[in-house]
């Protein structure tokens, strides 16, 4: 997403790496001003709510101007640097921004001044988010058209019944919601339209849509009357918040962090969760991770026991394919999948993700077990793409891997089901009647009750279960 401006000056914007992302952090620069790019070059890494991604520049030239420092949230649309392109690389360049405080203010004055000269048609539009009105969630807007006379009107009366006091009208074509917020209104059937913002600039919050929601009660008793306003100078400034540093540590909720707590939270209150469990003995199945470790076939190939989880999860939603499915709130649908995209949940320094394997269900185990290594590695180096972690159908959690028996996983946002995978431990077992120490482990099978009733969810577990005690029918299952 590029802009030209007088001089051929090449403004390069955030763009949207994720489907719907509306911002991202800027986690390093690899120019400063003054340093040549060429088409394709990595100029910087950006963190969204799903991955760190590296943005290239698409053109070459001279960097004039880097427009927000390290660390700063840009939204989506708005221009991040500047880039001198043919006659214009000669140009001098323009001493780099000194401390943030107040810099950045400065550094964004050129670049807000050419959006206002374009013509309305033209200004950077959201994936389905509307036109962005703010920068940076660090200084204030600038630059901001004045509303007509009639929409302030409107602002203005809307504000004061609801009791904000004066509003600042809003002149985007569709309402301003994070997706988190934009998912929970699609579930609950409300229109955003209709919904009255109280975020700051118009956004509109959670507590917004279910406030909208709520059903009528009588009516809400009338207002005492406020007391009479004291003086400005009156009232003491609020003291800023304080904490002792040596006895806490305060850190900053973003990126994936945020994400992930945004659709767990929207998951728990959306999808009525269902859980069940089952012991199971899995002797065999960790015999034949073994004897698949000194088979040719898997040479060089990564092979544990989540290898034969996953296949056994695989060939179970064959068997019940009802299982592979989501919820359409708008449509009133349920959405029946003819595919499997696998998701495994990964632990890494920047939070939970949850990348998905592609069609698993077409795999062989070999390639089930390349996909597998191949996904985790990613995730560990920090490189998974959001596109690899959209459009999940079903996912597996092991939390066995830190010594835990067993746990009631959260549903990820728009899938039926996920399978929690306990820690396999030698415990006593009743084997052909006689008390014998075997391999042991606890799953847990969480399911959308929309979707999956008892019975389903039962059948799919029952059959993972009975694949990992007879790892062999896989052979007269698959």
């Amino acid at each position: 997403m590029t802009t030209m401006t007088e001089g051929s000056v090449r403004e390069f914007k955030m763009p949207d790496v994720g489907e719907g992302l509306t911002e991202a952090e800027i986690l390093k620069w690899y120019v400063q001003p003054g340093d040549t790019v060429t088409d394709g070059q990595v100029v910087c890494e950006v963190e969204t709510a799903k991955a760190a991604v590296e943005l290239p520049i698409p053109y070459d030239g001279v960097v004039r101007e880097l427009h927000f420092p390290e660390g700063t949230t840009v939204d989506v649309g708005t221009s991040i640097i500047a880039v001198a392109v043919g006659g214009a690389a000669a140009a001098p360049v323009p001493e780099p921004a000194q401390a943030p405080v107040g810099g950045a203010e400065g550094a964004a004055s050129a670049p807000a001044e050419a959006e206002e000269k374009k013509p309305e048609g033209r200004q950077p539009v959201l994936v389905g988010y509307g036109v962005s009105t703010s920068a940076t969630r660090r200084r204030p807007r600038k630059g901001a058209q004045a509303p007509g006379p009639e929409a302030a009107a409107s602002a203005s009366i809307q504000a004061e019944l609801n009791g904000h006091g004066p509003a600042v009208p809003v002149t985007r074509e569709r309402p301003l919601a994070k997706p988190p917020v934009r998912k929970l209104a699609k579930d609950l059937g409300v229109d955003l339209a209709t919904v009255t913002p109280t975020g700051p600039d118009g956004v509109i919050t959670r507590e917004d849509v279910h406030a909208a929601v709520a059903p009528a009660s009588a009516p809400a008793p009338e207002p005492e009357a406020a007391p009479a306003a004291k003086p400005a100078a009156s009232s003491p400034a609020p003291a800023a918040a304080s904490y002792d540093t040596a006895r806490e540590t305060r850190v900053p909720v973003k990126g994936v962090r945020k994400a992930t707590a945004a659709a767990m939270v929207g998951s728990a209150f959306t999808a009525p969760h269902v859980t069940e469990f089952v012991t199971v003995d899995v002797t065999r199945t960790m015999k034949l991770v073994e004897e698949l470790k000194q088979d040719k076939e898997f040479t060089g190939l990564r092979v544990n026991p989540l290898l034969l989880i996953a296949k056994a999860l695989l060939v179970a939603i064959k068997r019940n394919p009802d299982v592979n499915a989501s919820w359409d709130e708008a449509a009133q649908e349920i959405v029946v999948k003819h595919y499997v995209n696998l998701g495994i949940a990964a632990a890494t320094p920047r939070g939970l993700i949850v990348p998905n394997i592609k069609d698993a269900h077409a795999q062989t185990l070999p390639q089930l077990a390349a996909s597998l290594g191949e996904l985790v590695s990613t995730a560990r180096e920090g490189r998974t793409s959001p596109g690899a972690m959209q459009g999940g159908t079903v996912t597996i959690t092991n939390v066995g891997v830190f010594g835990v028996d067993t746990g009631t996983p959260i549903l990820n946002p728009g899938e039926s089901a996920i399978l929690a995978v306990g820690a396999i431990k030698l415990q006593p077992w009743v084997h052909k009647g006689k008390v014998k120490p075997r391999q042991v482990t606890t799953l847990a099978l969480s399911f959308d009750h929309r979707l999956v009733d008892g019975e389903l969810g039962s059948k799919v577990l029952a059959d993972v279960a009975a694949i990992l005690e007879q790892p062999k029918r896989l052979l007269t299952w698959a």
